[in-house]
């Protein structure tokens, strides 16, 4: 997946950019209070990235 395919989704589910890390951007869901990290690559995994929507959807 795309890494701007995931953000956009992320920020469509209402998550916000909470902060910029060294190698990784934190988003948090504000409704849940959860956070994960998305990396900054251009291109990520499929696993990692349906984790990441269900970490952040709960």
């Amino acid at each position: 997946m795309k890494r701007k395919d995931l953000i956009r989704f992320l920020e469509a589910m209402g998550c916000k950019l909470k902060r910029h890390g060294g190698k990784h951007d934190w988003y948090v869901n504000e409704e849940t209070q959860q956070s994960q990290p998305v990396p900054r690559h251009g291109e990520i995994d499929e696993y990692l990235a349906k984790s990441i929507i269900k970490k952040l959807s709960k």
